[in-house]
């Protein structure tokens, strides 16, 4: 399944065309401001603990595995994470990112005049199902980050099909070791994209577990 089509630029303050909507359903104000990590959904059962305490099942891995707030590692290496999906999916996760490829800024023409000027990039990756939680049908986005960790200035919700296509769970990803692969669509009208972003949940949003070459 793949998610196409809605796209907020922050460094426009307002939504493109083509019938998309922001984020924030409801808020078609141009007016509304947006941050890069405005748009990462929040833990439900956040904890002052450990991260790790967000996985909250038998299944899920040891403390010791799960990567803490502020964790960089390398592009293809591996990171256990806490997932929260919705209302009632959570779970463990492993994230690897495999590459963060540019794209070309004619990639974008289907978005209009706003995105002329913008530099897509693609950011590939795999994930695992570690925790054995049902977690099928939900959707991760990472988000790119310039050089040092700073933001775009640039929120996408959707793809570019063919190029960068979000793909959800299937609907076997319910168990350990299952996984399958995704892309998530990143933009900057400024430096390039040197890294992948992890912000789900409260312990993250902060200090997000980056991917770096």
């Amino acid at each position: 399944m793949t998610h196409k089509g809605r796209i907020v630029f922050a460094v426009a303050l307002t939504t493109l065309g083509l019938g998309l909507t922001a984020c924030n359903d409801g808020e078609d104000s141009a007016t509304t401001q947006e941050s890069p990590s405005a748009s990462a959904p929040a833990s439900p059962d956040p904890s002052s603990e450990s991260p790790s305490a967000d996985a909250g099942d038998d299944d899920a891995a040891p403390a010791g595995d799960v990567a803490a707030p502020g964790t960089e590692v390398k592009i293809g290496d591996r990171a256990v994470l806490p997932f929260t999906y919705g209302t009632d999916k959570k779970g463990t996760i492993a994230v690897t990112v495999t590459a963060i490829e540019k794209g070309a800024e004619a990639d974008m023409a289907a978005f209009g005049d706003k995105a002329k000027g913008m530099t897509p990039y693609y950011i590939r990756m795999k994930v695992e199902n570690v925790g054995g939680t049902d977690l099928s049908y939900a959707s991760l986005k990472l988000r790119g980050k310039l050089e040092g960790g700073g933001p775009t200035g640039v929120i996408l919700v959707g793809d570019i099909p063919d190029k960068c296509d979000s793909e959800s769970a299937p609907r076997d990803f319910t168990t350990k070791g299952a996984s399958f692969e995704t892309c998530s669509l990143s933009a900057t009208k400024t430096d390039p994209i040197a890294a992948a972003s992890f912000e789900e949940g409260d312990a993250y949003r902060d200090s997000p577990v980056l991917w770096t070459s």
